[in-house]
């Protein structure tokens, strides 16, 4: 009778752990579609294994053992002088070293290659954009097309992007899961960061650093487009009748939250380095700002 029980507990257990975890069904990362989006998930898909080799032995072994030398299994060998096995001995430290060998190799090798700040090889220009980020919202200004926009990012398919990164706010973290690598946007700084998209499509841009109260709905359409459509785009938001300046952006600073998408047709040049300026006075080009030597995926 007592057994019966264990198995409907073990079995409610497992129905509940299928509900609770219905919320992680939606694994966009391993879903990439760009070049640094694929790189990540084959170093996530090759850590998961490599760890695997060593939590499913032990999950195994933590099921089996107790099973196999239980006081009632009478057939279970029964040796109380056992203290040694050179075979167990080797595998416990060859095992471990082994993988944590080639974790370090990968490790070692993709930080220098993925690189945020490093430009990727394309024989396309890089489309160069800024973004801030505010409460609760982002902006996205567009310097060579002269145009911004909030919450939300069109851009070509299969052209380089290359970000500027700076926040009028508290810290938070710029990503594009489909796209890859998630950087830290920071008051008074500037990180760079680069992507690009393999194929048009819609995807999800998003802040990881919890920031306040409109946290939740700090979201962004990504939108990749052939160029065409992009340049299309590009004429649409030019007639807007909105201009971005300083005035405008101090009515930007205010918190709000699910702002709906903003056009505006032409951006004060020089409000980006403005942002920057209010929480760092100095120079762009002193090394206290982005210039900074770097590391990994922020500085």
């Amino acid at each position: 009778m007592k057994r019966k029980w264990h198995y409907a507990f073990t079995i409610l257990l497992l129905l509940c752990a299928v509900v609770l975890l219905q919320g992680c069904s939606e694994l966009i990362v391993l879903n990439p579609k760009g070049p640094i989006g694929h790189s990540e998930r084959f170093l996530i898909i090759v850590s998961f294994v490599l760890m695997l080799l060593v939590v499913l032995p032990v999950i195994i072994m933590s099921l089996w053992f107790p099973l196999k030398y239980r006081s009632t299994n009478k057939n279970a060998p029964y040796d109380p002088n056992w203290c040694y096995s050179k075979k167990i001995e080797i595998a416990m430290w060859l095992i471990p070293i082994v993988i944590v060998s080639v974790l370090s190799f990968l490790a070692w090798r993709d930080t220098h290659r993925l690189d945020p700040y490093l430009p990727l090889k394309s024989d396309a220009a890089p489309l160069q954009v800024k973004v801030v980020s505010l409460d609760w919202k982002w902006l996205f200004i567009y310097p060579e097309q002269n145009i911004a926009v909030v919450n939300e990012f069109v851009f070509p398919a299969k052209v380089p992007l290359s970000f500027q990164i700076t926040s009028d706010t508290v810290m938070t973290s710029f990503f594009i899961p489909q796209l890859g690598s998630q950087i830290y946007a920071m008051a008074g700084m500037e990180t760079k960061l680069h992507l690009m998209a393999d194929e048009p499509g819609e995807y999800i841009g998003q802040n990881q650093q919890f920031s306040g109260a409109g946290y939740p709905a700090m979201t962004f359409k990504a939108l990749a487009d052939s160029k065409e459509h992009f340049e299309a785009w590009v004429r649409q938001v030019k007639q807007s009748p909105q201009r971005l300046d300083l005035a405008r952006f101090k009515e930007l600073q205010k918190p709000s939250s699910s702002v709906p998408v903003l056009y505006f047709s032409s951006v004060d040049p020089d409000l980006f380095e403005s942002i920057i300026r209010q929480y760092n006075p100095m120079p762009m080009d002193a090394p206290a700002t982005g210039d900074m030597p770097h590391s990994g995926h922020g500085q």
